[in-house]
C-alpha cells in the first residue's frame, strides 16, 4: 500500500496531549493515528500499519508503555518505537531504552525539534 505522508501512532489515556500531538504532526507533513489506551493501541496498530509509534509510559497502568510495545512485538510489529514521558529527560539518563525495546525516550510534552529529530527518516 502506497501512502502520500509517513503515519505515526501515538498512544496515550490523555486528550489534551493526543490534541497537541496531532496539531504537531500534522503540521510537520505527516498522518497521526491516535489511541486512547493500550486496547486501542494494538488495534490501530493492525489497521493503520504506522511507519513510527510514540507511546506513553504512564497509562492504564504505571509501565503500560512497556506492556504495549511487548504486545505489539509478540504480534510481529517492526515500526521504530519511542517512549514518551513526564520523566523522560531523567529516564534517558538512567534507562538503557534499547532493553526496554524502545528505540528512545522522550520528554513529555514533546517539542517540535524532538518530533524532526525523530521522523527525519520517515521522509520521502
Amino acid at each position: 500500500m502506497s501512502r502520500d505522508k509517513p503515519v505515526i501512532l501515538y498512544v496515550d489515556d490523555d486528550p489534551d496531549y493526543r490534541f497537541a500531538m496531532r496539531q504537531l504532526v500534522e503540521a510537520n507533513g505527516m498522518s497521526l493515528v491516535e489511541a486512547g489506551d493500550c486496547d486501542e493501541g494494538v488495534r490501530a496498530c493492525k489497521d493503520a500499519a504506522p511507519d513510527l509509534i510514540i507511546l506513553d509510559l504512564m497509562m492504564e497502568e504505571v509501565d503500560s508503555g512497556v506492556s504495549l510495545l511487548r504486545r505489539l512485538r509478540a504480534e510481529g510489529l517492526s515500526a521504530p518505537v519511542w517512549l514518551l514521558s513526564s520523566m523522560g529527560d531523567a529516564m534517558a539518563m538512567t534507562t538503557d531504552s534499547a532493553d526496554l525495546g524502545f528505540v528512545g525516550v522522550l520528554q513529555k510534552p514533546i517539542d517540535e525539534r524532538a518530533l524532526r529529530s525523530i521522523t527525519r527518516s520517515l521522509a520521502r
